[in-house]
């Protein structure tokens, strides 16, 4: 049966196809990425690389601290070169070629990702912190990384938008309220210049933040590239630019009769198709303005005479009517050629209206016979659309667009506050967020690469009664994923939330937290960054013994007696325990379980009241025992 392609589907298409395949167009200027710029940050220590487009082969000088480093822009238009490592310290000036980029600072870079409460704006959060107003650090710089979602593969450069900002009252309201946090942070502790380089999107999911490759065992998740290349190509109009020209060679097309509809000519084409007619034009009308009338046509056209595009209507049935300008039509023969669309097939030219040439003393007749060639049939398209219906749930999107494109600009560490869009459907997080680790660890060809991880902080109303919880979820799986890799820190923030709000305000807490973080795991200090994570537990009678380790000698309540424990038998419902701390363990019992199985802490979406800590004052992160 044959199949319409709709408008929906058409202009999906057409920015997939048009969008995502666009190609970088060489320009004899050297052109820098928008990351390397007036106020930028350069990571410290480390081989820098400094990369950008320009025509082919055209020699590229870059000019930093005394040096020249010399390069050549290769056969896909793109140069770079590689800077050895510099202390921290600035303001500095580069030159590229002609360009001039200023107040350079080299200190440490953190790339901060994410969704909507990496994305908070400081403007929202100034009333509970009106330092922020007067702020005057120009030591830290903030850039956002503009929302570029390609699902069709990967970008070499970000959307255009970015810029650095520095953290001075000019400027910090353009910054996020966690960056600016962490940034002071950093910068108060290590003394020397900090970026936050922020790509983050509200309400993006996990799976959108990591490749293709490292997403190989979800196959719902994947893209089939084939069949989005093939789509491309069968996408692409085959007569653009090409066949309006006047002396096109047009021997071999087809003919059909005008005025007339395709299916009558035996055209079952939905898409594109150039029609072209010669005529003879008068001597009169040589070199004069004249008028084209095509009556009506089907759906879509742009016309070309000799070569010129004289009009074009977007949609079906107005009468067009174009002005020929002086200087186009010739004695003698003349081209015509019409670029005519009809999305659900049957285009064409409407019977009984006036097809000619219209000049001041004679016309010419364009009906008759005109010959045409197909330049695009979306009926090719729809095998591979069915093999493409995943593309608007498919993963990479955002890291096709917002992290490969930078992969180039060294960093100190990752940042990663994510979480909330994956609460529904929790079961895969660990795997997702490992597999984004060494994924970003791969690009970045820096094995061990630190990530500091936000926990989800608590949200919607404290529950009566022990509950299942996709938040709890979550925050399980980006523990174990701390567990599980090196070079990892988890921050827990479950009462650093509000009940009603998703977007908490309290970044400044969450800062200090993430930097203890850092503290231990990138600047190597001997510092306890995290509360007690459960270890192991075994069955006494009726009671449920835990232990732990990261108890930084020992454990303690926040505040009064431990809360948030519940205890499970056999029949695997939950129910809230009497814990009390013994030395280093938890002992957890309700007297109405008998024979426990299993112990839940901080097990909702809205835990503030848990309050067990260790001996620094960090928070326990939430945990179960169980699996079920």
């Amino acid at each position: 049966m044959t199949r319409i392609l709709n408008r929906k589907n058409w202009l999906l298409l057409l920015f997939f196809l048009t969008g995502a395949f666009s190609m970088q167009i060489a320009v004899a200027k050297v052109r820098l990425p928008q990351l390397i710029a007036d106020k930028m940050v350069l990571q410290r220590d480390i081989d820098l690389r400094i990369w950008g487009w320009a025509e082919v082969g055209e020699k590229v000088t870059v000019r930093f601290q005394g040096k020249h480093y010399y390069t050549e822009a290769r056969d896909d238009g793109k140069w770079s070169v590689l800077l050895p490592p510099h202390a921290a310290g600035g303001p500095f000036v580069m030159e590229v070629n002609e360009i001039i980029i200023r107040d350079i600072l080299i200190g440490d870079v953190w790339l901060a990702s994410g969704q909507s409460n990496m994305e908070t704006p400081i403007a929202r959060v100034t009333r509970r912190y009106p330092e922020i107003n007067v702020s005057n650090n120009h030591m830290i710089r903030y850039f956002k990384v503009p929302t570029q979602n390609t699902v069709a593969g990967v970008q070499d450069d970000i959307a255009a938008g970015g810029e650095w900002y520095s953290g001075v009252a000019s400027e910090v309201m353009n910054w996020t309220a966690l960056a600016y946090f962490y940034a002071q942070q950093a910068y108060s502790h290590t003394k020397v210049p900090v970026g936050m380089l922020v790509s983050s999107l509200g309400g993006s999911a996990i799976e959108s933040w990591i490749s293709q490759e490292h997403l190989r065992e979800f196959p719902d998740l994947l893209v089939d590239q084939v069949a989005l290349d093939s789509l491309s190509k069968v996408m692409q109009d085959r007569g653009t630019g090409k066949w309006m020209a006047r002396d096109w060679d047009d021997a071999d097309w087809k003919t059909m009769s005008v005025p007339g509809l395709w299916r009558a000519a035996g055209i079952n084409t939905k898409g594109v198709i150039y029609l072209r007619k010669d005529v003879h034009v008068p001597q009169s009308m040589e070199g004069r303005h004249a008028k084209i009338r095509l009556g009506m046509l089907i759906d879509s056209d742009s016309v070309f005479v000799n070569g010129h595009f004289v009009g074009s209507t977007g949609y079906k049935y107005p009468p067009r009517e174009y002005d020929i300008p002086a200087g186009i039509l010739r004695a003698g023969t003349n081209n015509i050629t019409i670029q005519l669309t009809a999305r659900g097939g049957n285009g064409g030219f409407v019977e009984d209206k006036a097809y000619k040439i219209i000049g001041d003393e004679q016309e010419v007749d364009l009906r008759g016979e005109w010959k045409y060639q197909v330049g695009l049939d979306l009926e090719q398209a729809h095998g591979y659309q069915d093999r493409l219906e995943n593309l608007k749930t498919a993963g990479s999107g955002l890291f096709n667009g917002m992290v490969y494109p930078i992969r180039d600009y060294q960093v100190r560490g990752a940042i990663w506050y994510q979480g909330e869009t994956n609460a529904g459907r929790p079961a895969h997080y660990q795997t997702y967020l490992e597999s984004m680790i060494r994924d970003w660890r791969a690009l970045y060809q820096s094995p061990d690469l630190p990530f500091l991880i936000v926990q989800l902080p608590n949200y919607m109303r404290k529950p009566d009664q022990p509950q299942q919880s996709g938040w709890a979820r979550i925050r399980e799986a980006q523990m174990k994923a701390v567990q599980e890799v090196a070079h990892t820190a988890l921050t827990v923030t479950y009462d650093l939330g509000e009940w009603n709000d998703i977007h908490p305000l309290n970044k400044k807490d969450v800062a200090h937290r993430l930097f203890l973080g850092a503290r231990k795991v990138v600047y190597g200090e001997k510092v306890m960054s995290s509360g007690p994570l459960y270890q192991g537990m075994k069955i006494a009678g009726d009671k449920i013994i835990l232990s732990f380790t990261e108890t930084a000698g020992g454990l303690q309540s926040k505040s009064g007696k431990l809360k948030h424990f519940a205890i499970a038998g056999d029949d695997r419902k939950f129910v809230w325990a009497e814990a009390v701390i013994k030395g280093s363990t938890v002992v957890v019992s309700n007297m109405t379980v008998k024979n426990p199985k299993a112990v839940r802490y901080a097990w909702s979406d809205n835990p503030e009241d848990a309050n067990l800590t260790n001996k620094q004052g960090l928070l326990a992160s939430p945990f179960r025992t169980d699996d079920w």
